[in-house]
């Protein structure tokens, strides 16, 4: 093969990868939005490793093998898949439960849901950025009651026009998280050579285009087949319900009625879920010991508080959980920093010419080129914010908050790489502003533009994209990839990602209409379920002032954090960490609590008395595990979008 050609190939970004990614996405956001945010069943974008996108990837390995064999020059290498499999979570990561689904509903909801008895037409409708929204009743009376066509001209020329404003605005955010990325990605990746946990089973499974020698592994074979096996159990049972059924789900026992038996202060302990979900239990086999113990030690630290605060006749919102988390989170944005100074420093002196800097050659785009990129998007994002309304002194705080625990959120999937990071609560600027000024000083054309923002800072991170793009870069390191066009395959897959979201959800209300409880009987995304705009006319109807017991929470959080950080530089035996803190003290870790207790004490005895070879045949166990739950679940998963009825979910969500 000529050198020209092997270099081509090698770099793995091809316009190839990039064709099929851009082919693969509108189905799979469609997916998720039927399955995940229609029937609020199976959330394939909850869990940091998206399941969707691994069975995507393990589909297109098996194909793969077979091209190997009949056509080896046509087989996609290795870097091909790490392209697509980059798209593909980026652009699934937009359509999630936690992003445009909170978004895209709200665009008509204050007009739709406005009544004289919430008086929403009165408090905020004149505020709302018109631009933005639909207002036409007549034209969202589809989107909620459903039985509409929805490609007709009047419905399409009302929706193009809020669609390409919000895809604009999530590229200009998408494009400064790559762009930060690039800038650490040397230090996080090269020198600090971080662990990235979560990129170990896409990176097996890709090996060599697809390796024969992956799937020969008997160890494998044995956890995929015992994972399956469960998984056709549990969907049969849920057809045939005379089968016996042991669930594995969280919401299936509830600890916490035994305390609540027990009177005050116990009965504050409130839910205890216990979940057993087994590819969770092996996604926390893959954690170093320290996250694993902290999560959960954390999550039963979270339950002590409440019972101390009811013991002392404290009433909520004490213990001021989502701003212990805002602090704690900022504290890890501040180490992050801390830890990368030099690095940071050096990449200021390649931007400005000086010596002793670094070469930024082989660098997927020139730092000076990311820091103008930054600095064009910013000046969008603040553009994009005036015209809607907001005003520059809560538009610059807002979203270096919002960087700040984007950038702590992606050093922690790199270094520790947690099965899950929702934030479920209020670790938003949001909430962060309010304690700080209260409402008075933020300004009701401020607040009201926040309800539109939960989608990247609002109600849980769980499907941030930031943390995809890094990792990303480090399977490209790794397979030593050209990184040049990943750049602009992430960019791609943003832009895609973002316009096949507001296709598959919009266009789906309009078949099936969702106005109280959801289509399918679910959530359902149209009902802004999580109360956006709720939310807002209780923060007009009663103003609050700035929360001086919540910024000595968050202060509390950020100092505590800190100290935990001390203690681990200090003392190589110390078993918790940081982020275990910054995690458990809002919902989310109840999804998968007792999965981490499991897979710590595995490890832990694994380890022990096994040693490293012991530990590296469990992780083909276990790898076996994840494969076979993400394919059988899927497939129920799959025909529930066929039958239009949600089966069994594997998944917690």
């Amino acid at each position: 093969m000529p050198q020209k050609e092997n270099s081509h190939r090698e770099s793995g970004v091809t316009w190839r990868a990039i064709l099929i990614a851009l082919i693969l996405i509108p189905p799979n956001v469609f997916w998720i939005v039927e399955v995940e945010l229609v029937w609020h069943s199976g959330h394939p974008t909850t869990i940091s490793l998206f399941w969707n996108v691994v069975l995507n990837l393990f589909i297109l390995v098996l194909i793969n093998l077979f091209i190997k064999r009949v056509a080896p020059s046509a087989a996609l290498t290795q870097g091909e898949m790490i392209t697509i499999y980059a798209m593909l979570s980026i652009a699934s990561g937009l359509a999630g439960h936690d992003t445009l689904a909170l978004t895209i509903p709200a665009i008509p909801h204050a007009f739709w849901f406005a009544t004289p008895e919430n008086d929403w037409a009165d408090l905020f409708h004149s505020h709302i950025p018109k631009h933005l929204v639909v207002v036409d009743k007549e034209i969202i009376r589809g989107f909620y009651e459903g039985d509409t066509p929805f490609y007709t001209a009047k419905i399409l020329g009302a929706w193009i026009g809020p669609t390409l404003w919000w895809t604009a605005f999530i590229l200009a955010l998408g494009t400064i998280m790559i762009c930060i990325n690039v800038i650490v990605r040397k230090q996080w990746t090269e020198h600090e050579k971080l662990a990235y946990p979560i990129i170990q089973l896409p990176m097996a499974l890709t090996e060599g285009g697809g390796s024969s020698s992956f799937f020969q592994n008997r160890l494998l074979w044995y956890g995929f087949i015992a994972a399956a096996a469960l998984d056709i159990w549990h969907g049969l049972a849920h057809f045939y319900p005379i089968l016996p059924d042991f669930s594995v789900r969280h919401n299936a026992r509830n600890w916490g009625t035994f305390f609540a038996d027990l009177g005050k202060p116990w009965n504050a302990v409130g839910n205890i879920p216990v979940p057993f979900y087994p590819f969770v239990i092996g996604l926390g086999f893959l954690l170093p010991l320290d996250l694993s113990f902290s999560m959960w030690f954390f999550f039963i630290i979270n339950r002590v508080q409440r019972v101390v605060g009811s013991t002392l006749g404290i009433p909520s919102p004490f213990p001021y959980l989502s701003e212990q988390s805002i602090g704690a989170w900022m504290a890890i944005f501040i180490i992050a920093l801390i830890v990368t100074r030099r690095h940071l420093a050096n990449v200021a002196r390649t931007i400005l010419g000086l010596p002793n800097g670094i070469d930024d050659s082989q660098e997927p785009i020139r730092y000076r080129t990311a820091l103008v990129l930054i600095v064009f998007s910013s000046l969008f994002i603040t553009w994009f914010c005036l015209r809607a309304g907001m005003t520059l002194p809560i538009i610059l705080p807002f979203f270096v908050f919002f960087y700040a625990i984007s950038f702590a959120i992606t050093r922690v999937r790199a270094e520790i790489g947690p099965p899950a990071h929702e934030m479920a609560g209020m670790v938003n600027g949001q909430q962060f502003l309010l304690n700080i000024l209260g409402t008075r000083r933020i300004g009701t054309n401020n607040l009201t533009v926040f309800p539109y923002f939960w989608f990247f800072s609002g109600r849980g991170y769980r499907e941030h994209i930031m943390p995809h793009q890094l990792e990303a870069f480090k399977m490209a390191e790794r397979t030593h990839m050209n990184t040049k066009r990943l750049v602009m395959a992430m960019i791609i897959a943003v832009v895609a990602g973002s316009i096949a979201s507001f296709w598959a959800t919009v266009s789906e209300l309009y078949r099936l209409g969702g106005a109280v409880t959801g289509a399918g009987g679910g959530i359902g995304p149209s009902v802004g379920h999580i109360g956006q705009f709720g939310w807002l006319a209780g923060l007009l109807t009663y103003p609050r002032e700035p929360d001086v017991p919540a910024i000595s929470f968050m202060t509390g959080g950020m100092v505590f954090t800190f100290i935990l950080m001390i203690m681990r530089m200090r003392f190589i035996w110390w078993p918790l960490h940081p982020a275990g803190y910054a995690i458990s003290m809002t919902f989310g870790v109840e999804y998968f609590w007792t999965c981490l207790v499991i897979s710590t004490i595995i490890k832990w005895i694994v380890l022990k008395y096994g040693g490293p070879g012991a530990y590296r045949k469990a992780v083909q166990i276990f790898f076996g595990i994840i494969l076979g739950e993400y394919c059988v679940g899927a497939f129920w998963s799959v025909l529930s979008v066929i039958i239009h009825a949600p089966i069994y979910d594997f998944a917690p969500g």
